[in-house]
């Protein structure tokens, strides 16, 4: 989720560049680009850093596993198809 203190910031910097013959709407504007930034950003179904990270290291945990089991994999088919005598 992002921090609303962000949502804040952004809006309210897009309303302090509006053309001067605009600044009488400047609440108005503000409102609503906070309104379609929340709206979109919601929309977007963003995670967290911290939650990202997680899922990145216990993804790279799992490809590991998988690497070691697909080598034990082969190791016990080649003896199982070894020369039987």
């Amino acid at each position: 989720m992002i921090d609303p203190r962000a949502l804040e910031e952004l809006a309210s910097r897009l309303s302090r560049v509006l053309p001067p013959g605009l600044k009488g709407l400047r609440t108005e504007l503000e409102d609503n680009f906070r309104a379609v930034l929340r709206a979109n950003l919601d929309r977007l179904e963003l995670v967290s850093r911290e939650r990202f990270d997680t899922q990145a290291e216990l993804l790279a945990r799992t490809q590991t596993r998988l690497v070691a089991l697909e080598k034990r994999l082969k190791a016990l088919e080649k003896a199982a198809d070894g020369p039987a005598d």
